[in-house]
């Protein structure tokens, strides 16, 4: 098992590797010499491991979006080859979430092999005198970076299960850890989070390698230490601790700048054979039944005049339907195979500032969501600021700014909304969490 998991990693951080930037040529893909990465671990080692990292986070990262965007009802996904989008993930009739289908099974496996890669860089770090090829800087970094991977993949995975929970220690292959509870996961992917934090401030001025071209502006270990502070800082708002919010977004890359909203880090895509396209680009031309992303209608009815972030959806020219669900309009966020997709962004992190102050300093929320608001072509908040208040506002402008990035159906679900989502049809049901993996019992 160990040396597939070698293989793959291999494998797959060439090819990823190969389409950002120039490296060393490999002896054999198929037989990679991965014996020599546990005793004399290269610089060029490290580049193809960390390329591998980068590859596997990308992977499955559609499916991941249709599971949080489909169940959070911000749009229908019309399949003619799965019919389980308009039936399991809406909830139709009797229909439940199968915990041994796509759906489930594809995120949940890929993010953990993203941890793998992640554990596997740690283990080769730890493992040897690296005295000879790295400074121990260099060393440092390296290990913020795989801890910060490891951190956020855990997270995605425990988005999709939530009570449900998952394995914060999968490091021994051979000895998989507990399955633990959602308030104990957080606690864990936050924990792993400032452990990165520390190695990444102790990283020097420079990584021993390259970044793939998405994460721009955010390739030193100083720069992406802003990126650990707002994941972390996401993690916080999770947590409902607006207090450590603030303190991470502090030393995040936030900025109170309405001209600002798309700095961030995020996965690339292209056409190149040795990479991934962007699973969530479907043309207009090529929509129909059999192959879509219809908008819910209530994202159009619902949205404020003039909004700008309507430029995320386009109209066709005649309603598709499938299964007694229809709509008009197209997800249009994503506008080619080679869009990128966000990780996180300083819009979210906004965002996330006028969350924690709503509580803390509303008049601080406020402007905040004023920001977000003119952004978007709007006026100025004009309504009430207490808590509820505020908090309807802060959800309504999540709702528009990260729509079709992963966020609606997780934040209805931690402020106890899931039952304001629409249901298309009277039997739909909106579920909380996906199940455990069948796998993960065997």
């Amino acid at each position: 098992m160990k040396e597939y998991i070698y293989k793959f990693l291999v494998f797959a951080s060439v090819a990823a590797v190969m389409v950002s930037c120039e490296v060393q040529e490999f002896s054999d893909l198929n037989n990679a010499e991965v014996d020599a990465f546990e005793d004399n671990l290269t610089r060029g080692d490290l580049q193809d491991l960390v390329g591998g990292l980068f590859y596997s986070s990308r992977v499955n990262i559609g499916t991941y979006l249709d599971d949080t965007g489909v169940i959070g009802r911000e749009w229908f996904r019309f399949s003619g080859s799965d019919p389980r989008f308009t039936t399991d993930l809406l909830g139709g009739g009797s229909a439940i979430l199968d915990n041994n289908t796509f759906y489930i099974t594809n995120p949940w496996s890929a993010r953990y092999r993203t941890v793998k890669n992640g554990n596997l860089i740690l283990d080769f770090l730890g493992s040897q005198d690296l005295s000879a090829q790295f400074t121990d800087q260099e060393v440092s970094a390296a290990r913020g970076l795989a801890k910060t991977f490891i951190a956020y993949e855990l997270l995605l995975n425990l988005n999709l299960t939530d009570e449900n929970g998952i394995r914060l220690d999968v490091s021994d292959a051979n000895n998989l850890g507990p399955f633990v509870s959602k308030t104990e996961a957080l606690a864990g992917i936050r924990s792993f989070l400032e452990e990165g934090a520390t190695d990444l401030a102790n990283g020097g001025e420079a990584f021993s390698f390259i970044f793939p071209s998405g994460f721009a502006g955010f390739d030193t270990p100083s720069t992406f230490l802003q990126v650990n502070n707002a994941i972390a800082a996401r993690v916080a708002a999770y947590q409902g601790d607006n207090e450590a919010v603030l303190s991470f977004l502090e030393d995040s890359f936030l900025n109170l700048d309405p001209q600002d909203m798309d700095t961030g880090v995020y996965y690339n895509f292209s056409e190149d054979q040795n990479s991934l396209v962007n699973p969530m680009f479907i043309s207009a031309n090529g929509t129909t039944a059999a192959q879509a992303r219809i908008v819910e209608p209530s994202f159009i009815s619902d949205a404020m005049a003039g909004d700008g972030r309507l430029s995320k959806i386009v109209q066709l020219e005649a309603p598709v339907t499938l299964d007694d669900l229809v709509g008009d309009h197209i997800v249009f966020r994503y506008q080619s195979n080679s869009d990128v997709i966000p990780i996180i962004r300083n819009e979210e992190l906004i965002l996330l500032y006028a969350e924690a102050n709503i509580a803390v300093d509303p008049t601080e929320a406020v402007n905040a969501l004023n920001i977000i608001r003119e952004s978007a072509g709007l006026g100025a908040y004009t309504g009430a600021t207490d808590e509820n208040s505020l908090t309807d506002e802060m959800l309504m402008q999540r709702r528009y700014s990260l729509f079709a990035e992963g966020h609606r159906w997780i934040d209805m679900r931690r402020f106890d909304r899931l039952d304001e989502l629409p249901l298309a049809r009277p039997d739909d049901d909106v579920f909380a969490m996906f199940p455990i993996p069948l796998t993960e019992n065997q």
